[in-house]
């Protein structure tokens, strides 16, 4: 159905009463007055019959026509009216405007034979003789209760006519002077209603547009103004709300973005609903894309299906650990609890997948550790134990095997501090790197060095090495010394345990606009490309068995890597067998 404006719905029907009210009222106006006049000539006729019947006298016989004839062409003259005096038989025998003798038999006229029946008869009709409407009113003469004649007046409608249409004249031009003036005012009244509704649909516009600061304006009339108001106070209160509904949002996406578990939201027909960036991620996917498609085309893993097919037809929540596989395999804790609305129906479920990879992978680190320093501990403790044993249950005797037993438990009990001492370093580093509460200061790098050479200078003097530092005096870092110095320490012990009799040991330290690099290089036996990748695990030895017998706890390495990621740097490594190795820290500019 077309849609009409308000101002063609009000004006149109108004306009189409006022017009059928003229015409009408035009109509009924005529009507009555034709119908007045045709009254007042009747009358006016019949009285003037009346007084023709006076004059006439005894005139009504066939042998007096003539001067019935002659008188009614006299008083016919003087009343202005056409005068005709008709015998019973129907013959005329006077006529104010013809020759009775010309004229037809009237005994057929409806007014004449009415009044032979004794009534005035009345009659309107088109006269061929006169060429124009004529009224006609017949009058009975009657004498001695009998009918003798008959006296018909007429006149002709042609001045009525002349004077009604200049009454519908007037009438229609002020009929339309009225219609037009009717119209104006419905049109000014009509656009006095449109044009508020109008403002208020503008206004409209601005709210569904968002724009609830716009207010309308308040019309005059009463009800229009309640209604602006209303609609005012509408704007005023979405805006409160949508204002209220957008911080909720905003507080629960940022809630959700900050998560660093992924949560997940699927409908009761497993397609998602919402999901957070922490969860995109995990799949690969944008949360433009993920949101509105099957659950399984987004996670295309079997076991996370099962547990969405799971939470959603027993709504019992459940924990459950899911391996993500890809590029990289990922171990997720799945927590699932059915989603509900406020009513309390069942619109989904929800999952919050917590990424325990790396959980996973500190548990079985510190297994491993437990049960490495175990194994490593175990050795010269049972060592020092079987040695002391056969001093004390069975002694030798000998003062030289005495010495050497006990130079051996000696060597064991020092191993054994050393590993004791390693540990203890590398959990207090561990625990610096979680506080952050390490100083750092400005330190000379050259100092440094020489520090740390010369806490190295009797081990390589027993091997005859030559260790060399080229470094300019000028270079500083921004470190904690001791720590950095121990680094470079656990570095050069591992260059001269490696590194043959008399062979060179080279200390690089240098700076640019991106690091400051400490390498310490040496021309010893070498790392096979395999061990490179795990050369800086706990524990972890090329050579297990030449290891121990230099002495080495297998945590030196860690140790440097983890004062290397205190200071926000690293540590790398280039080597190949037979050609040595160089070790170099990575140290970021302040």
């Amino acid at each position: 159905m077309a849609r009409r404006s308000i101002f063609t719905q009000v004006l149109t029907p108004f306009l189409i009463v006022i017009l059928a009210a003229v015409f009408l009222a035009t109509w009924d106006a005529l009507t009555s007055m034709h119908r007045l006049h045709l009254t007042e000539t009747a009358a006016a006729l019949q009285v003037r019959g009346r007084l023709i019947e006076r004059q006439l006298g005894n005139a009504f016989t066939e042998q007096d026509t003539f001067r019935t004839d002659v008188l009614c062409k006299d008083l016919g003259k003087l009343s202005d009216s056409r005068i005709t005096v008709i015998l019973p038989s129907g013959k005329v025998v006077g006529d104010s405007n013809e020759d009775p003798r010309k004229m037809d038999n009237h005994g057929d006229r409806p007014e004449v034979r009415e009044a032979l029946a004794g009534h005035v008869g009345h009659a309107q009709r088109y006269s061929h003789t006169l060429h124009s409407d004529w009224f006609y009113v017949a009058v009975p003469v009657i004498e001695s209760g009998k009918v003798v004649g008959v006296i018909r007046t007429s006149a002709s409608l042609a001045s009525v006519d002349g004077a009604l249409r200049q009454v519908f004249y007037r009438v229609v031009l002020g009929s339309a002077v009225v219609a037009v003036l009717a119209f104006l005012i419905a049109f000014i009244l009509t656009r006095r209603i449109a044009r508020p509704l109008k403002q208020m649909e503008l206004g409209t516009r601005h709210f569904a547009r968002g724009d609830f600061e716009a207010r309308l304006p308040i019309p005059d009339s009463v009800e229009l103004a309640a209604l602006a108001e209303a609609m005012n106070a509408m704007a005023g209160e979405l805006r409160a709300r949508i204002q209220a509904m957008d911080r909720q949002r905003n507080q629960l996406d940022a809630v959700l973005s900050s998560m660093t578990e992924g949560v997940l939201a699927v409908d009761n027909g497993e397609r998602v609903m919402s999901l957070n960036p922490a969860a995109a991620k995990l799949f690969g996917v944008s949360i433009e894309t993920a949101c509105g498609r099957d659950f399984f085309e987004v996670a295309r893993n079997p076991k996370l299906h099962e547990c969405v097919g799971r939470i959603l037809s027993k709504q019992q929540p459940f924990e459950e650990e899911v391996t993500l596989f890809g590029a990289q395999d990922r171990c997720l804790r799945v927590s699932a609890t059915p989603l509900r609305d406020e009513r309390g129906d069942e619109m989904g479920a929800l999952l919050v997948l917590d990424d325990i990879t790396e959980l996973q992978r500190l548990e079985r680190a510190r297994s491993d550790f437990v049960a490495n320093v175990s194994h490593e501990i175990r050795t010269p403790v049972t060592s020092i134990k079987g040695y002391a044993e056969t001093l004390l249950n069975d002694p030798p005797g000998d003062a030289e095997t005495e010495k050497r037993f006990l130079d051996i438990i000696a060597r064991q009990a020092d191993r054994l501090c050393s590993l004791v001492d390693d540990i203890l370093s590398l959990a207090g580093l561990e625990r610096s790197e979680t506080s952050g509460a390490v100083p750092f200061d400005q330190t000379a790098l050259h100092g440094l060095l020489d520090a740390a050479l010369a806490s190295c200078a009797p081990k390589a003097s027993e091997k005859g090495l030559a260790i060399s530092i080229a470094c300019d005096e000028t270079v500083t870092v921004r470190a904690n010394a001791p720590l950095l110095e121990q680094a470079v320490i656990n570095l050069l012990d591992n260059a001269i345990k490696y590194s043959g009799d008399g062979d060179a040991i080279e200390i690089v330290g240098s700076s640019d606009a991106a690091e400051t690099r400490i390498s310490v290089r040496d021309r010893g036996v070498g790392i096979a490309p395999e061990h490179l990748p795990r050369i800086f695990e706990r524990f972890y030895r090329v050579d297990r068995a030449r290891g121990r017998k230099l002495g080495g706890t297998g945590l030196g390495l860690a140790i440097v890597k983890h004062i290397a990621a205190l200071h926000g740097g690293q540590v790398s490594v280039e080597s190949a067998p037979g050609k040595g190795s160089c070790f170099t820290l990575h140290l970021p500019i302040a």
